[in-house]
């Protein structure tokens, strides 16, 4: 079942405006089914396909200039050479909505798109399906049922077992991704890598301790670290920054772009598992952090989202930077409200009194009230906290 991804109005209103939309995301998170979807009238051609791929880089020109109603490029980091033919007839033609680029290498084509095709193109990033697309194949799921089955799409329209499906993902990716990116001469090195990265998922990163754990160089680590970014794999929320006299953790904090592909490297193969597991409430908030720039991206926007910590302890999960103001969040897999939880959103707004607004307390609990000029929401209701309403 084909559903309506979110992003495919913020898709169709750039190819009014522009000539060219790039979407990048990770493998399967459905791009393909996107577009074709979003313009049915386009021709479509995967450089995938090694007879397109030759035919499309032996007579660019011809290739690219038989289809008038526009061309859907899949997997353009394939054929990085036809951008300068794209920008040509961009340029030639000055219509818009001609050409739908997708990409699964986020800096290689972002960089390339935007050396070749500066003020031309749109750029949009698909991840996997947000909770509200996910809950139109599965209705009632449990928290942990959502941790540990995640959000890519073929897990729910193909109603895959989760575990088998991010083992095939997982190994697909090394064995492809990797390659085309960068060569690697101990995979099994690199794998021990990733799966130490998902033990510190929702942790401020530690690169000393990660080469230490992992056996390699700290230029290692940077450099594996900067390809799980690539290829999609891990995002690193930065933290946030301003001039106000106290010492402040520089260290980003790491989280998966799916939570299921988390658990699934955490050995997390059972519901029982994920209610017990010691990282539950770090997966938790890597679920919550992720709808939040899920949210940001549909709307065609940056997510914003930084975290705040300093060196005497105090810290919040999620500061969202809306113009001037910072939106504080606090996420807890509990289901019971504490008061102590708004201890770190009290403390934000003592920091930043005059630009510090409002505050969320997001949690796994059904009722929803305001305490305190708090408002504690459910967790399905994230997303709503930074869309364009809330901050009217």
């Amino acid at each position: 079942m084909a559903i309506k991804r979110k992003i495919q109005g913020e898709l169709l209103s750039l190819l009014k405006t522009y000539p060219v939309v790039t979407v990048t995301g990770p493998r399967q998170s459905g791009k393909t089914t996107l577009v074709r979807s979003a313009c049915p009238n386009m021709a479509y051609y995967s450089l995938e396909d090694p007879d397109t791929r030759d035919a499309a880089l032996t007579d660019p020109r011809a290739f690219l200039g038989r289809n008038p109603k526009g061309v859907i490029l899949d997997e353009i980091q394939r054929a990085p050479e036809l951008l300068s033919y794209i920008q040509g007839i961009a340029d030639q033609k000055g219509k818009n909505g001609l050409f739908v680029l997708t990409g699964s290498q986020q800096f290689e084509v972002l960089n390339r798109v935007s050396q070749s095709l500066a003020g031309r193109t749109a750029l949009l990033r698909l991840l996997p399906f947000t909770l509200a697309e996910a809950q139109r194949f599965r209705k009632r799921m449990t928290v942990d049922d959502w941790l540990l089955h995640g959000f890519y799409p073929r897990i729910y329209d193909q109603k895959l077992d989760p575990n088998k499906a991010y083992r095939n993902y997982f190994e697909t990716y090394v064995e492809r991704d990797l390659r085309q990116l960068i060569q690697i001469k101990d995979l099994h090195l690199f794998q021990k890598f990733i799966r130490l990265c998902a033990g510190r998922v929702g942790q401020l990163l530690n690169v000393s301790s990660l080469s230490n754990d992992a056996g390699v160089s700290v230029f290692a680590i940077n450099a594996w670290l900067s390809i799980l970014q690539a290829s999609y794999i891990v995002f690193m929320l930065e933290p946030y920054f301003e001039n106000v006299g106290k010492r402040l953790i520089k260290a980003p904090k790491l989280y998966f772009y799916d939570v299921g592909l988390a658990a699934y490297l955490l050995g997390i193969e059972e519901k029982s598992h994920m209610e017990l597991h010691p990282l539950r409430g770090n997966l938790f908030e890597n679920l919550v952090v992720q709808e939040l720039v899920k949210s940001r991206y549909n709307q065609g926007l940056d997510h914003n989202l930084h975290f705040f910590r300093d060196s005497n302890g105090n810290e919040i999960d999620v500061v969202y930077k809306s113009g001037a103001s910072l939106i504080p969040m606090e996420i807890k897999s509990a289901q019971t409200f504490v008061p102590d939880f708004l201890k770190g959103l009290r403390y934000l707004h003592k920091v930043f009194p005059e630009s510090a607004k409002a505050g969320y307390l997001v949690y796994t609990g059904n009722q929803e009230y305001s305490i305190d000029g708090f408002q504690v929401v459910r967790y399905n209701k994230a997303h709503k906290l930074i869309a364009p309403a809330a901050r009217s």
